[in-house]
């Protein structure tokens, strides 16, 4: 069965097909804010981009035998395309956040300014040909508010550096390039084809910085295989890597680059009741407030009307 298709519906979708695209968008933030909770878990038993290659093979392993059985199409022209997009969202933004974690950055502050993505995108929106209005600049900007009252009683200047500073700026403008990227250059192909492609470009310019910075081998014997290590790996395949991006790309193909990127608003608010939940990290007055705010400004920007 083909998964993505440039057809045009000739009927209008079944109740079952509408109900399943509103709940596309909420699906997707609930699995993308399980990436700080990964993080947590995984990251004290590996170094970072070793994780993120074992994380890159898994998928591959996943799609490769799927994509052969089930004679997946290629995205024929455009797999430059694809894999010049999968760089940006894959190998880009996810080295750039767990690399300056795993240096010190405050997870707190890391969100804060990956959290400026829907304003970047916004910005950039005339460069696939849409447009932002009023109402969404006004969303836009109760978004970033309600993220900075979320993340700021877990602010902390503890272990900043220049060094992770700078990798989590660049990660923030690789994930806001490559959502652009995929927009306008290759937004609809086949999710499993495409997965794979994008997943097999990253760990090939993953691959040489692990080597120089962490040492293939070493860093591999420096990986500790805990329950927490396998647990947080095996959801950083399955759910993040093929489960949130494949919605992620769904998302692109049917919405518009702003909308997408707001979604991100909501990250850090849901991200904080999982790690409330899980590790019994306090709430405050100002965090609920944030998250009201985060909301309000997503349906300004989300909404059709």
């Amino acid at each position: 069965m083909k998964i993505a298709s440039n057809d045009v519906p000739t009927s209008r979708p079944s109740a079952a097909a509408s109900a399943w695209l509103a709940a596309m968008p909420l699906l997707f933030v609930l699995i993308w804010s399980t990436g700080f909770i990964v993080a947590k878990y995984g990251l004290p038993y590996s170094p970072a981009l070793t994780f993120l290659l074992l994380r890159f093979a898994g998928v591959v392993v996943i799609l490769l035998p799927l994509v052969v059985l089930m004679r997946a199409p290629w995205p024929t022209g455009r797999i430059h395309h694809v894999a010049v997009a999968g760089i940006l969202v894959q190998a880009g933004y996810l080295a750039g956040v767990w690399c300056a974690i795993k240096m010190g950055m405050p997870a707190g502050l890391s969100a804060l300014i990956v959290g400026m993505q829907p304003i970047l995108t916004a910005f950039a929106a005339p460069l696939v040909g849409e447009r932002v209005s009023g109402r969404q600049w006004l969303g836009l900007a109760f978004g970033i508010g309600g993220v900075g009252l979320v993340v700021a009683n877990k602010m902390s200047l503890i272990g900043l550096s220049w060094q992770s500073l700078t990798l989590c700026v660049l990660a923030l403008l690789s994930i806001t390039a490559g959502t652009l990227y995929q927009k306008r250059y290759c937004a609809s192909f086949d999710l499993r084809t495409g997965t794979l492609i994008q997943f097999v470009a990253s760990i090939l310019v993953v691959l040489p910085f692990a080597v120089a910075t962490e040492g293939l081998t070493p860093s591999l014997d420096r990986v500790h295989w805990t329950p927490q290590f396998i647990g947080s790996l095996l959801w950083s395949i399955l759910a993040l890597s093929i489960g949130a991006i494949f919605l992620l790309f769904a998302l692109i193909r049917t919405s518009a680059a702003t909308r997408i990127s707001s979604l991100m608003y909501l990250t850090p608010p849901t991200t904080a009741v999982m790690a409330w939940v899980m590790f019994g990290e306090a709430f405050s007055m100002t965090g609920i407030a944030g998250m009201l705010l985060a909301v309000i400004g997503v349906a300004l920007v989300i909404s059709r009307k």
